[in-house]
């Protein structure tokens, strides 16, 4: 009987690794996200695809629940849109805000000019303006950006004594 469910799973992982291989929902070089784990895929078997994580962990998935399961593949697309939540601790002029925002976003060359980049107020308080921004990028400069604009920001609006929180 444990030989019997063995196969059975062994069966199944095989079953969706054809299924991996015939429909390529994803390919060695795409960052996916798949069964709790995002990261790059390194190996494609009959059995079970290899996963690298970004701290460098090999996470090893079976094709069966892989291929049954929701996969988000990263890579498909050339271009992304970065989401960001900013909050400015000044109740000034909105639209000078949104004019610094632009004016950095047209300073850094990896955001493009098309789709242009978009910002919507989102909350206003006693204590900050909430802005949601959307950039627009190339696909590798999707990590770096999300990592660095956050801070870029900081320093644009402390240089011009206004502050940003934290929502």
């Amino acid at each position: 009987m444990a030989v019997g469910l063995a196969l059975q799973n062994n069966l199944a992982n095989f079953a969706g690794g054809v299924l991996i291989l015939l429909f390529k929902p994803f390919k060695v070089g795409d960052v996916i996200s798949a069964q709790g784990f995002t990261g790059k895929v390194s190996e494609i078997g009959i059995f079970h695809a290899v996963i690298k994580m970004p701290d460098n962990k090999t996470i090893i998935i079976p094709n069966g629940p892989l291929s049954g399961g929701s996969i988000t593949n990263f890579s498909t697309e050339p271009l992304r849109r970065l989401d960001l939540t900013f909050g400015i601790a000044d109740n000034g002029d909105i639209n000078n805000i949104k004019t610094i925002f632009l004016s950095m976003f047209s300073e850094d060359s990896r955001i493009l000019k098309s789709p242009a980049p978009s910002l919507r107020v989102t909350e206003i308080s006693e204590a900050a303006i909430k802005m949601s921004v959307h950039l627009w990028c190339n696909a590798a400069d999707y990590a770096a950006l999300s990592d660095e604009m956050p801070e870029i920001a900081r320093n644009v609006f402390n240089s011009k004594d206004m502050k940003i929180t934290y929502p």
